[in-house]
């Protein structure tokens, strides 16, 4: 087993005083500020910064923060708003307000999602989202042999897919999205009958190949001051969608015995909805716990010691003094070290007013617990 595997499954194990699995994340929105102010753009941050090599293996396919469509809407300009702004949409089918001439690096505003009702959503999206779209699995076979080699060395196979809101939000809009599941509930369960088929398909098209060790769910349905939808609303039009998928993956692993973990990824103040998980799908890791909406990963250690957490470091912390970040990481990294079951990184993305010498700092304090 691959060293990088070896420790990631200590910590999904949670093992007291294990090493800390040293994972990159968020490092986007700042690299182009430290390569202008001399980081050779040529350097290997994995070594700069200590990150241990992959310990799972993604099979993907599923989408992220938008569906996995196939075809994708065709990516287009519409108009200039004026010198500095044009409006374009995305492969997703959103109109977005964007930097002439960019699209990345950047939060745009979302002005039109492409679902309104019953017709543009069967006229426009939903043939999008058809197991059996031409070229959907034209590359399963090279996939799968890469990710038949990644088990043989032990490295966690990890199915991501669009969760149920981060999913039906790209289709329909944060705002609007709250008044459809209250006027068009058939729209919303047709829709999230399309997520699970979709999604249904192309991992039991995975599982021929290989053994799945996590799911993991990209939902965002919390915001700073908890669940953006109530929990009646979740168990209505998500929770049953989940259930039947996990069951099904479940029923159909190659190693039946092995330990299929639920992970859920949301942003904002998660812990109204860990209880909802945990019950209903019986959530086994989470991330990336957002300390400016009132996340404490050691308070929810403390509260939930079976849970594995990614997360918790204040991005806003990085930006101040060393002192500031000593004290931030003297309070998380000792306890969660004692504890086990814990991937210390960034709350979110790093913000690029993080200098490169204070996230160095921040990476040597981790690798102290190595």
């Amino acid at each position: 087993m691959l060293p990088s595997a070896c420790k990631l499954r200590n910590t999904y194990a949670i093992t007291p005083n294990a090493p800390f699995y040293q994972k990159t994340f968020g490092l986007s929105m700042c690299l182009e500020s430290w390569h202008e102010k001399g980081l050779d753009r040529g350097t290997d941050l994995n070594k700069l910064f200590g990150f241990d090599q992959p310990g799972f293996h993604k099979v993907d396919q599923l989408g992220w923060c938008e569906a996995a469509f196939c075809p994708l809407f065709e990516t287009r300009h519409i108009e200039y708003r004026d010198e500095n702004h044009e409006v374009v949409q995305d492969s997703a089918g959103r109109h977005l307000l964007v930097f002439k001439g960019r699209l990345q690096g950047f939060m745009p505003e979302y002005l039109d999602h492409p679902v309104k009702d019953m017709k543009s959503w069967v006229e426009k999206v939903k043939w999008r989202l058809d197991p059996a779209a031409p070229g959907r699995f034209d590359s399963l076979e090279k996939r799968m042999a890469e990710a038949q080699l990644a088990e043989r060395e032990g490295l966690m196979i990890q199915q991501n897919l669009i969760g149920g809101y981060m999913y039906l939000r790209s289709l329909i809009g944060p705002e609007p999205l709250l008044y459809a599941f209250y006027d068009i509930p058939d729209l919303i369960h047709d829709c999230m009958q399309s997520w699970f088929n979709l999604a249904d398909a192309v991992i039991a098209r995975h599982q021929q190949y290989v053994t799945i060790d996590e799911i993991f769910l990209a939902e965002d349905i919390c915001y700073n001051h908890g669940a953006l939808i109530s929990p009646d609303t979740m168990k209505e039009f998500l929770l049953p969608y989940y259930q039947q998928l996990i069951a099904n993956l479940k029923g159909r692993q190659l190693e039946a015995a092995r330990h299929l973990y639920v992970q859920v990824d949301t942003d904002g103040l998660a812990g109204p909805v860990i209880d909802i998980y945990r019950e209903a799908i019986g959530m086994d890791a989470m991330s990336p716990f957002e300390v400016a909406s009132g996340c404490d990963v050691v308070a929810v250690a403390q509260q939930y010691p079976d849970l594995v957490i990614s997360g918790g470091i204040d991005k806003r912390v990085l930006a101040q003094d060393l002192t500031a970040i000593d004290k931030h990481l003297d309070y998380i990294l000792p306890y969660m070290h004692k504890r086990g079951g814990y991937i210390p990184t960034c709350d979110h993305g790093v913000p690029p007013e993080v200098p490169l010498e204070n996230y160095l700092h921040y990476r040597k304090r981790c690798l102290e617990y190595n």
